[in-house]
């Protein structure tokens, strides 16, 4: 079989092609790796800082700290996977299809994650989890094993938002709130009864745009009904369907627009006309689209369910987020789907944990990112076409170009087609440190050789 085949060739002839010396290449990735995540750290936290409204004393003494930290792991991730790729390579006298990707990145990944804030590792793991799945079903299509789903990602995000106490927590449960609203999120069912308070809006307010287009809202909503169960006092049903659209309309509109800044900035002298594109454009438009609709179509199912059962229940989120995975034929987006459906997934888990129903597994998040990233690293060697191109585009940046210069042509005896989206790349080695005739080599004084 392919898989227990052996190649006998050195680390220098598959792996890093541009260095004979292990320590030298080990060393270029690591610095180019400890680079680029700080340039990614960097604005990362200090962003977040800003928008979390830091005080000055956590400017002073934890925001480089925490820089470091987080860059220290990424730079541990990319440097010890050529570490462990050497060191396999003389501990088996040759490489296996399993050890030049996974079996180098497992340890690699392991060591790193126990690196990084346990705060931030439940999110790394989610992530890599969420990509590693996709690349298993990818690498299945490509096997014939299973066949795509016709809207697979309409299909996969009709999932269920826990609205109950303690179903979601930390950045998950934030963002939920922050999209569906915090009336969305009671802790328990509510029988309708005439003890809910009102609120009185305020008498005055700036002539702001928000402010005229919430006036003309409520001019068009003004009669219209809410029930009792209701949380959102300050509008009826109808009204805040549509604040609801229009609100989160605008929150994707805007992020499309400045995900498009850098390079709409870099055009700015040269192609001037390409300017108005970034705020017309058909793709800016969708995000906002599917962020509304979503969240119009949720709250309107849960209103109609208010009036029909005349209680708040729990329950309704089920047929809510059903009813509102339709707006995903909007903007389909596999990683948000599989985000959603991971932690519908761990959310279950914990709750059969604290039902007593499923074990506990110590050090779970740290064991499911080092596998999923190994899996990851495995297709970036073995398979690129299946790993998904944005992250295969970050592994370039992170190893500045040096992940593309791995000798794929001789892996493909693994039945992998490592090479085919390398167009024929074949490194260019000097034949004094290799151990299998190259079909090219670099010899001295720079002539080509075919082997």
């Amino acid at each position: 079989m392919a898989a227990l085949s052996k190649i006998p060739h050195n680390c220098y002839e598959i792996g890093h092609t541009w260095s004979p010396s292990c320590v030298q290449s080990a060393a270029d990735v690591t610095r180019s790796a400890l680079e680029v995540s700080f340039k990614i750290y960097a604005p990362l936290y200090l962003i977040a800082a800003v928008l979390r409204r830091r005080k000055k004393d956590y400017y002073l003494k934890r925001l480089i700290p925490e820089i470091f930290w987080s860059t220290s792991f990424l730079t541990t991730n990319g440097g010890l996977f050529i570490v462990f790729f050497c060191i396999l390579r003389r501990l088996l006298g040759g490489f296996y299809s399993w050890s030049v990707g996974f079996g180098s990145a497992l340890p690699a990944s392991y060591i790193a994650i126990l690196l990084e804030r346990k705060s931030r590792r439940g999110l790394l793991t989610i992530y890599m989890a969420n990509l590693a799945t996709e690349t298993l079903f990818r690498m299945a299509v490509t096997r014939g094993v299973v066949k795509p789903i016709k809207h697979g990602e309409v299909k996969l995000n009709f999932v269920l938002y826990y609205r109950s106490k303690d179903g979601l927590k930390g950045f998950a449960f934030s963002a939920l709130k922050f999209i569906i609203g915090k009336e969305e999120i009671p802790t328990h069912s509510v029988l309708a009864d005439d003890s809910q308070p009102s609120a009185e809006r305020p008498d005055s307010r700036r002539k702001t745009l928000l402010s005229s287009t919430r006036k003309l809202l409520e001019s068009i909503c003004k009669r219209g009904p809410r029930h009792r169960c209701c949380k959102h006092y300050n509008d009826n049903c109808i009204s805040y369907c549509v604040k609801g659209f229009v609100r989160m309309f605008s929150v994707g509109y805007v992020i499309q627009c400045l995900l498009k800044v850098p390079s709409a900035f870099r055009q700015m002298f040269s192609k001037p006309s390409r300017l108005p594109s970034l705020f017309y454009n058909k793709e800016n438009f969708q995000l906002g689209v599917f962020l509304g609709s979503f969240v119009s179509i949720y709250k309107g199912t849960s209103c109609l369910l208010r009036w029909m059962r005349n209680i708040d229940d729990e329950l309704h989120a089920l047929i809510a987020g059903f009813l509102a995975g339709v707006s995903m034929f909007f903007y389909k987006s596999t990683t948000i789907s599989m985000y959603l459906f991971s932690k519908l997934v761990e959310t279950i888990y914990f709750k059969g944990i604290e039902a007593g129903r499923l074990p506990y597994i110590p050090h779970a998040d740290t064991i499911i990112y080092a596998v999923s990233t190994a899996i990851c690293f495995h297709a970036a060697v073995m398979e690129v076409q299946n790993l998904r191109p944005a992250y295969w585009k970050f592994l370039l940046r992170l190893t500045q170009d040096r992940f593309a210069l791995m000798n794929r042509q001789v892996l493909d005896m693994f039945g992998t087609q490592a090479s085919r989206d390398f167009k024929g790349f074949v490194p260019k080695l000097d034949p004094h440190y290799t151990t299998v005739p190259s079909k090219t080599v670099l010899l001295p004084g720079g002539d080509i050789q075919l082997g």
